[in-house]
Protein backbone atom coordinates (compact mmCIF):
# COMPACT_ATOMS: atom_id res chain seq x y z
CA UNK A 1 0.00 0.00 0.00
CA UNK A 2 2.86 2.66 0.56
CA UNK A 3 1.99 6.11 0.47
CA UNK A 4 -1.67 5.09 1.34
CA UNK A 5 -1.79 3.46 4.63
CA UNK A 6 -3.58 6.28 5.96
CA UNK A 7 -6.52 5.66 3.75
CA UNK A 8 -6.66 2.12 4.69
CA UNK A 9 -6.35 2.66 8.35
CA UNK A 10 -9.26 5.86 8.01
CA UNK A 11 -11.44 3.77 6.40
CA UNK A 12 -10.95 0.60 8.96
CA UNK A 13 -11.43 3.58 11.40
CA UNK A 14 -15.34 4.54 10.09
CA UNK A 15 -15.90 0.44 9.10
CA UNK A 16 -15.23 0.50 12.98
CA UNK A 17 -17.20 3.53 13.95
CA UNK A 18 -20.56 2.26 11.83
CA UNK A 19 -20.20 -1.20 13.34
CA UNK A 20 -20.19 0.84 16.94
CA UNK A 21 -23.13 2.45 15.95
CA UNK A 22 -24.75 -0.66 15.88
CA UNK A 23 -23.61 -2.22 18.85
CA UNK A 24 -23.79 0.52 21.22
CA UNK A 25 -20.96 -0.96 23.62
CA UNK A 26 -17.50 1.00 22.89
CA UNK A 27 -15.59 -1.44 22.24
CA UNK A 28 -15.86 -0.91 18.49
CA UNK A 29 -15.42 2.90 19.33
CA UNK A 30 -11.95 2.20 21.00
CA UNK A 31 -11.01 0.25 17.91
CA UNK A 32 -11.83 2.89 15.99
CA UNK A 33 -9.42 5.17 17.84
CA UNK A 34 -6.88 2.91 17.18
CA UNK A 35 -7.13 2.41 13.94
CA UNK A 36 -7.30 6.50 13.83
CA UNK A 37 -4.22 6.68 15.28
CA UNK A 38 -2.75 4.14 12.91
CA UNK A 39 -4.01 6.61 10.63
CA UNK A 40 -2.24 9.28 11.44
CA UNK A 41 1.10 7.77 12.31
CA UNK A 42 0.96 6.43 8.58
CA UNK A 43 0.92 10.48 7.49
CA UNK A 44 4.19 11.00 10.02
CA UNK A 45 6.13 7.91 9.20
CA UNK A 46 5.58 5.39 6.14
CA UNK A 47 6.15 2.05 8.02
CA UNK A 48 3.68 -0.56 8.39
CA UNK A 49 5.14 -2.33 11.21
CA UNK A 50 5.33 1.17 13.10
CA UNK A 51 1.76 1.67 12.33
CA UNK A 52 0.16 -1.20 13.53
CA UNK A 53 2.55 -1.15 16.96
CA UNK A 54 0.91 2.53 17.59
CA UNK A 55 -2.82 1.17 16.80
CA UNK A 56 -2.78 -1.75 18.92
CA UNK A 57 -0.78 0.20 22.00
CA UNK A 58 -4.06 2.89 21.14
CA UNK A 59 -6.39 0.71 20.71
CA UNK A 60 -5.56 -1.46 24.30
CA UNK A 61 -4.76 1.75 26.27
CA UNK A 62 -8.41 2.43 25.34
CA UNK A 63 -9.99 -0.68 25.96
CA UNK A 64 -8.59 -1.18 29.35
CA UNK A 65 -8.51 2.69 30.55
CA UNK A 66 -11.14 4.60 28.63
CA UNK A 67 -13.72 2.31 28.36
CA UNK A 68 -14.37 1.02 31.77
CA UNK A 69 -14.16 5.01 32.71
CA UNK A 70 -16.58 6.19 30.05
CA UNK A 71 -19.16 2.72 30.66
CA UNK A 72 -19.28 3.63 34.27
CA UNK A 73 -20.55 7.49 33.01
CA UNK A 74 -23.27 5.73 31.38
CA UNK A 75 -24.65 3.34 33.94
CA UNK A 76 -26.20 6.25 35.57
CA UNK A 77 -29.63 5.37 37.08
CA UNK A 78 -32.49 5.79 35.09
CA UNK A 79 -34.29 7.68 37.49
CA UNK A 80 -32.96 10.26 39.18
CA UNK A 81 -35.35 11.89 42.05
CA UNK A 82 -34.75 15.25 41.92
CA UNK A 83 -37.78 18.01 43.04
CA UNK A 84 -39.96 17.01 45.54
CA UNK A 85 -39.96 13.59 45.13
CA UNK A 86 -36.37 13.29 46.14
CA UNK A 87 -37.82 14.38 49.71
CA UNK A 88 -39.54 10.87 49.74
CA UNK A 89 -37.39 8.62 52.30
CA UNK A 90 -36.25 12.18 53.90
CA UNK A 91 -36.15 12.40 57.98
CA UNK A 92 -37.78 15.73 59.37
CA UNK A 93 -38.60 16.59 63.17
CA UNK A 94 -42.34 17.81 63.78
CA UNK A 95 -42.60 21.58 65.15
CA UNK A 96 -46.20 21.46 65.09
CA UNK A 97 -48.12 18.47 66.23
CA UNK A 98 -49.12 16.40 62.99
CA UNK A 99 -52.29 14.49 62.55
CA UNK A 100 -54.68 13.68 59.83
CA UNK A 101 -55.87 16.87 58.52
CA UNK A 102 -52.49 19.40 59.83
CA UNK A 103 -49.10 20.24 61.10
CA UNK A 104 -45.71 21.45 60.13
CA UNK A 105 -42.14 19.74 60.13
CA UNK A 106 -38.84 20.87 59.39
CA UNK A 107 -37.20 19.29 56.56
CA UNK A 108 -34.06 19.84 55.21
CA UNK A 109 -34.18 23.60 56.59
CA UNK A 110 -37.37 24.08 55.45
CA UNK A 111 -40.77 24.15 57.40
CA UNK A 112 -43.30 21.95 55.39
CA UNK A 113 -47.22 21.30 56.72
CA UNK A 114 -47.67 17.77 56.96
CA UNK A 115 -50.11 15.49 57.71
CA UNK A 116 -49.62 11.68 58.77
CA UNK A 117 -49.99 8.75 56.65
CA UNK A 118 -52.11 6.43 58.96
CA UNK A 119 -55.12 8.47 59.72
CA UNK A 120 -55.57 7.12 63.32
CA UNK A 121 -52.22 8.56 64.12
CA UNK A 122 -50.82 11.77 66.18
CA UNK A 123 -47.44 12.62 66.11
CA UNK A 124 -46.18 14.82 69.19
CA UNK A 125 -44.13 18.48 68.13
CA UNK A 126 -40.27 17.23 68.40
CA UNK A 127 -40.42 13.64 66.87
CA UNK A 128 -38.93 12.20 64.43
CA UNK A 129 -40.81 11.82 60.98
CA UNK A 130 -40.21 9.93 57.48
CA UNK A 131 -41.83 11.66 54.60
CA UNK A 132 -43.57 8.82 52.42
CA UNK A 133 -45.06 10.90 49.59
CA UNK A 134 -45.22 14.72 48.90
CA UNK A 135 -49.07 15.52 48.29
CA UNK A 136 -49.07 19.35 46.62
CA UNK A 137 -46.88 20.98 49.31
CA UNK A 138 -47.94 18.76 52.15
CA UNK A 139 -45.24 16.40 53.29
CA UNK A 140 -47.01 12.44 54.47
CA UNK A 141 -45.31 11.41 57.05
CA UNK A 142 -45.25 8.85 60.31
CA UNK A 143 -43.24 8.45 63.25
CA UNK A 144 -39.83 7.27 62.50
CA UNK A 145 -36.74 6.05 65.26
CA UNK A 146 -34.57 8.17 63.85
Amino acid sequence: MGDFDWAAWLGLAVVLGIVEVTSLDLMFAMLAVGALSGSITALAVNNLAIEILVALAVSIAMLFVVRPIALSHLRTPHAIRTGVAALIGEHGVVTEQVDQHSGRIKLRGEVWSARTYDPSHVIAAGKNVEVVQIDGATAIVYESEL
